[in-house]
């Protein structure tokens, strides 16, 4: 190894520190991420304050994380780190995919196809109905659905564990032999994403706001099947065209439509009226 210390010199050789990596794609990783950052500070030109207050954020972004709370995940989301990796991993023959978010830190509890996973009974009631098929449209029996939600406050039962029991909101779905699922819940509000740690300190920096629109997250799974994770975005919620992680897509806006027909109201054991919304997940087979 040389003693180059031009700008030039020095990305090389920490690039070439890698040549004896044994995976190729960890060498590729690492080289590519050192050439990048070099490139990064290169044209920045930061001081060497400016590099320290880098560090410290990176620092505070990691002190932050809890085993409910994962900072760094929320970092990615309002940099549009996440929807860009979702976006080239979604398979476009399928459901269009989303960020995971921050909040999906505790285990869904199993619950049978029909229950609520709302354990509050406050908010608008509402009944959420799909298929899972693959690509060609043939039902996928025992689909596992895994669905978490905020409240109609816009609060996650990790957030407020005081008032909200654990695993409000979440479910762990079965579909049944033609695919179908169903689930009761309340229609979730928009909220804020966290703003009180160092990812907050980087929105309120930037003078943006911190918004979500309404949503009900949905990762989807089978044998044999790509996982698939998404979001369901409530239509007429405000920040559907603004969201802090740019993670709407066009395909995975639905309707929450008013149902005040007592008698579909009682079939799916909800007051009249609830809204219903459908959504009709895709997956795609993994040798396909």
């Amino acid at each position: 190894m040389s003693m180059d210390a031009t700008e030039t010199g020095v990305v090389e050789e920490a690039a070439a520190s890698f040549d004896g990596t044994p995976d190729a794609r960890t060498r590729q990783v690492l080289q590519a991420v050192t050439r990048h950052l070099h490139a990064l500070v290169r044209e920045l030109r930061p001081t060497q304050r400016e590099w320290e207050q880098a560090v410290d954020f990176l620092t505070a972004v990691g002190h932050a994380c809890t085993p409910t709370r994962q900072e760094f995940v929320l970092l990615s989301d309002v940099l549009g780190i996440s929807t860009l990796v979702e976006t080239i991993n979604t398979d476009p023959r399928g459901t269009q995919g989303t960020v995971l978010g921050p909040f999906h830190m505790t285990e869904s509890p199993r619950r049978a196809l029909g229950d609520t996973i709302d354990l509050i009974g406050t908010g608008t009631p509402c009944v959420v109905t799909g298929r899972v098929t693959d690509e060609t449209g043939a039902p996928v029996p025992g689909a596992s659905l895994d669905v978490w939600q905020c409240d109609e406050h816009g609060f996650y039962d990790v957030q407020r564990p005081d008032e909200q029991p654990p695993g409000n909101g979440r479910g762990l779905f079965t579909a049944d032999e033609h695919g179908r699922f169903r689930f009761r819940t309340v229609v979730p509000s928009h909220y804020p994403i966290p703003t009180d740690g160092p990812v907050g300190g980087l929105l309120q920096a930037a003078r943006r706001h911190p918004y979500r629109p309404a949503h009900i997250h949905l990762i989807a799974e089978a044998p044999g099947m790509r996982p698939l994770t998404t979001h369901l975005f409530v239509a007429d919620s405000p920040y559907i065209d603004g969201d802090a992680v740019f993670a709407v897509k066009s395909g995975l806006i639905v309707e929450f439509t008013e149902v005040a027909d007592p008698d579909e109201a009682r079939r799916h054991g909800v007051p009249s009226p609830f809204r219903h919304a459908d959504f009709p997940v895709r997956l795609t087979r993994e040798d396909a």
